[in-house]
């Protein structure tokens, strides 16, 4: 048999011919796979690189000042602000150099939720690390604390206002003179005593005497509106919660409020609408504290109780917001009289007789005369 094919091929030779030309097939078939793959993962390195090239990113850090800083700056941080609002504040101010820095290092403290609202006193060119620590520290807030206890008349808040703020005397009184300007309700009739709240308030370095006596004066329209006194009532309120702070102590306040109301509508020849009370006389002859005596309980002013029926003409000084809702709401009783029998521990003793009152004014008496000084 011939191993001859009609073209001259051996079989042998045929089948070499074929496997070269079955290799030369396989190896263009993975050259095009190897193509195709590198195609493929560079499409992949290409699409995913913005994503995590930031991992391999050495951006520097935001520009910062190197600190300490000099000079002063007063910054107000309203209540509310975050970091980012801090910061906003401060690179305007010039204390830090960028909102970045600021941001960063207030994210890096762990006690920067603590920062308050305020008035602070800061440097300029502070690194931004320091800024935050400042802000943290109460001994940097600028602020001046102006303080009006119950039952202050009108002209120890302008002194008191006069020393803290070191402004004449005269320049408060003149701020207080203007009702509009320091926003004196009608009701007050022109005449501010009584509408300077008794709290703690602080201001800013810049405030005016005007700043300080409107939010004096708003914070009682705040305490009456939130006590739930009608408008028409406000005056009122005032001048029987400013009697009621001057007559007694917190623990007594609603009976004494139940006294000035009873007595109000009482029209026995005893009473007879007057209240009586110690407290008026004495501001109505420019005295603060202490008993009258006979000379001034005989002295004819607007604020004589003893000799005029009915309330006074104005409050006479500010009373808190507790003396405020003593007089809204009083005890029931029938109480007519009372006394203070122990000025050391403000013992107060109630009575529905003036025979019963006489007999604690003896044991007042007596205390004062084994306490004299």
């Amino acid at each position: 048999m011939s191993e001859l094919f009609d073209d001259g091929l051996s079989r042998r030779e045929a089948r070499r011919a074929a496997q070269r030309a079955h290799r030369t097939r396989r190896r263009r078939r993975t050259v095009v796979a190897m193509v195709l793959g590198v195609a493929l993962v560079g499409a992949a390195i290409f699409f995913a690189w913005p994503s995590v090239s930031g991992l391999f990113d050495t951006a520097p850090p935001p520009e910062d000042f190197a600190g300490p800083g000099s000079g002063e700056v007063i910054v107000d941080i309203p209540s509310g602000a975050n970091g980012q609002d801090i910061g906003i504040l401060l690179k305007d101010a010039g204390v830090v150099k960028t909102v970045d820095a600021f941001s960063a290092a207030f994210r890096d403290n762990p006690n920067s939720s603590s920062i308050q609202a305020g008035t602070y006193a800061l440097m300029r060119e502070m690194k931004s690390s320091d800024a935050v620590a400042a802000l943290l520290d109460p001994a940097n807030r600028a602020e001046l604390t102006i303080t009006v206890p119950e039952g202050f008349i009108a002209k120890q808040v302008y002194e008191r206002v006069a020393n803290v703020m070191e402004i004449p005397f005269d320049d408060v009184v003149a701020a207080a003179e203007d009702s509009e300007a320091i926003g004196l309700p009608p009701e007050a009739g022109g005449n501010p005593e009584g509408w300077f709240a008794a709290a703690t308030y602080p201001f800013a370095p810049t405030a005016t005497a005007t700043d300080v006596l409107a939010t004096m004066v708003a914070k009682t329209v705040s305490n009456l509106e939130t006590a739930g006194v009608p408008r028409e009532d406000w005056q009122e309120t005032l001048i029987i919660a400013s009697i009621v702070e001057r007559e007694g102590t917190p623990q007594y306040y609603g009976q004494i409020a139940r006294v000035i109301e009873n007595r109000l509508t009482d029209t026995t020849a005893d009473v007879g609408g007057r209240l009586q009370m110690d407290s008026t006389v004495l501001y109505g002859v420019g005295q603060i504290g202490g008993v009258p005596t006979q000379e001034q309980l005989d002295t004819d002013t607007p604020f004589n109780t003893y000799i005029h029926p009915g309330l006074p003409p104005t409050p006479i000084g500010s009373p808190g917001l507790a003396a405020i809702e003593a007089v809204l709401n009083p005890p029931e009783g029938d109480w007519l009289y009372f006394v203070t029998v122990n000025l050391d521990t403000g013992e107060t003793k109630f009575a529905s007789s003036l025979e019963e009152h006489l007999g604690y004014v003896q044991e007042f008496r007596r205390w004062r005369d084994e306490n004299e000084g």
